[in-house]
């Protein structure tokens, strides 16, 4: 899964460095993006395992992904700030030191709640590693042929890292408890923290740079409010007292966030790109659209390791297949969006996602072999690819020059943010419409009532993935199908959900991207 690849646009450093050093901080930059997006990813292949190990509820086991997301999203442009105001390579040490401390939290957890906080600090990490790794990468990359080579460099070390997080967490699991997982990625992070202290050369870029804490609090804020109302709705209840609050808190402090950044001498983000019809538009396809991709992976991953009770190993596999993709057709993109322009790429990468994600849901949920998941997969890992590959270009392409640099890490920004929904917004749906399914199904099994009251009980309690990965002695044999038909409902309902945004995107970009081609756009 892709996350922030140009949130920021640095300057030359300060002093030329020599060739060794030069190669020392091209390795350490790619080392630390590559940290962070394993760690991003590591989760999807192994929740099922998380669920079974620490008894998670279906809203724990959202919050297990997005609790890493939802920093990585919202504090990556402030952090690019710092890097460039006080150091990049201090950035570096410091993100991946922390990065390190919450994989060890990780792997010390025996309840959901320490699992959770210590991928909030592997996130606040992560939120830091991503933009400096690019940032002192570029900053020593002064030549046109060196900063392609360090660019390219930058993004393997990317597709690198979402490659091997399925294929460590499910090999390691396989074995041993998921824990040591979390473990092996915190072993990562201290080599990258003591890399970038020794190998990497410093830099930074003051002039013109400032702070933005009131709008970077305000929407860190609404977000996570906007976040706690959509997972904890179906456990809490939609009319709720908290989860109401939390959806009209959110909505305030957005109202607060705009009127912060219209006013501000140096907004994080600059709302008079959304005047620009086709800068507003790649925005806009870039939450919807992350939202489809991530939303129907973390579908995916339930449909694996929760519902199918799949091995680690084997749970891990068709996410090599998805990430697997960009890497081989990384060339092809490149001249395709030289020839074509990002519209045509951003519409086919749309369309293929959301027919991949209706393929996959045509798949009855008790096939366990791989082979008929491969069509649905290699789509996907393509559909992914076009449109990593071409939504920062249709952005950058929109604006003038002098802000490219604005309209890159605005769009990391509503990308991330989309993919931070993406679990949020299919577990919430899914699960609900599954707990509406398991309940009106339930008398046709003909329990007795303390038989039905064990059930009922263990659904209050974490739902129907509860129901479904408990214990109940011989009560499982009479309960498992039922639960599994209503989660296969649930979850077949949010990949309806994912695709529907997939092809929303798809919309939005043939509109108002267009298919012109990139000598068109500029003109010529």
């Amino acid at each position: 899964m892709a996350s922030s690849s140009t949130r920021s646009r640095a300057a030359a450093p300060k002093a030329q460095t020599s060739p060794p050093r030069h190669i020392g901080t091209l390795l350490v930059g790619c080392l630390a993006v590559c940290v962070a997006q394993t760690g991003l990813v590591l989760p999807a292949a192994i929740n099922g395992v998380i669920q079974r190990s620490l008894g998670t509820t279906g809203a724990e086991l959202t919050w297990v992904s997005d609790a890493f997301m939802v920093p990585a999203a919202v504090l990556a442009l402030t952090f690019g700030v710092l890097g460039d105001l006080y150091g990049r390579k201090k950035l570096l040490v410091y993100g991946a030191a922390i990065a390190a401390v919450g994989y060890l939290v990780s792997c010390t957890a025996h309840s959901p709640g320490r699992l959770i906080t210590g991928q909030a600090l592997s996130g606040i990490g992560a939120a830091a590693l991503f933009p400096a790794s690019l940032a002192v990468i570029t900053a020593h990359t002064t030549t046109p042929s060196a900063r392609a080579k360090g660019l390219a460099s930058w993004t393997t070390a990317l597709s690198l890292g979402a490659f091997i997080a399925p294929l460590l967490s499910g090999a390691v699991v396989e074995h041993a408890s998921f824990r040591w997982a979390f473990a092996a990625v915190g072993v990562l992070a201290l080599l990258t923290t003591v890399a970038a202290w020794f190998l990497a050369s410093e830099s930074s870029a003051p002039e013109g740079r400032a702070l933005d804490w009131p709008g970077q609090i305000s929407i860190a804020l609404a977000l996570l409010g906007l976040l706690y109302g959509i997972v904890q709705g179906p456990t809490d209840g939609w009319g709720s007292a908290p989860v109401a609050g939390a959806f009209v808190g959110a909505a305030v402090l957005l109202a607060v966030f705009v009127r912060i950044e219209a006013r501000s001498a140096a907004p994080m983000l600059r709302l008079e790109l959304f005047r620009i019809p086709a800068f507003a538009a790649s925005a806009v396809a870039a939450v919807v659209g992350m939202f489809g991709f991530l939303g129907g992976a973390y579908d995916l991953s339930i449909r694996l390791g929760v519902i199918q009770h799949q091995s680690p190993l084997r749970a891990a596999v068709p996410f090599l297949v998805i990430q697997g993709m960009t890497p081989f057709v990384w060339p092809l993109l490149v001249r395709l969006l030289h020839r074509a322009g990002p519209g045509p790429m951003l519409v086919g990468g749309f369309v293929a996602l959301a027919v991949a994600q209706l393929w996959l849901r045509a798949v009855p949920v008790d096939v366990h072999d791989l082979v008929p998941l491969l069509g649905p997969l290699v789509l996907n890992g393509l559909g992914f690819g076009l449109v990593v590959a071409a939504l920062t270009a249709a952005a950058v392409n929109a604006v003038p020059q002098h802000l490219t640099g604005m309209a890159a890490a605005t769009t990391s920004l509503v990308r991330d943010l989309g993919q931070t929904l993406g679990p949020a917004i299919v577990g919430a749906v899914a699960l609900s419409l599954a707990a509406g399914e398991f309940g009106r199904n339930l008398g046709g099994v003909g329990l007795s009532p303390p038989e039905h009251g064990t059930v009922n009980a263990v659904l209050a309690a974490g739902g129907p993935i509860a129901v479904h990965t408990a214990d109940l002695g011989p009560l499982s044999a009479k309960i498992a199908p039922l639960s599994e038909r209503a989660l296969a409902h649930g979850y077949g309902s949010g990949l309806l959900l994912t695709a529907t945004a997939c092809l929303a995107a798809a919309a939005v970009s043939a509109v108002f991207i267009g298919f012109r081609r990139p000598a068109d756009a500029s003109g010529h």
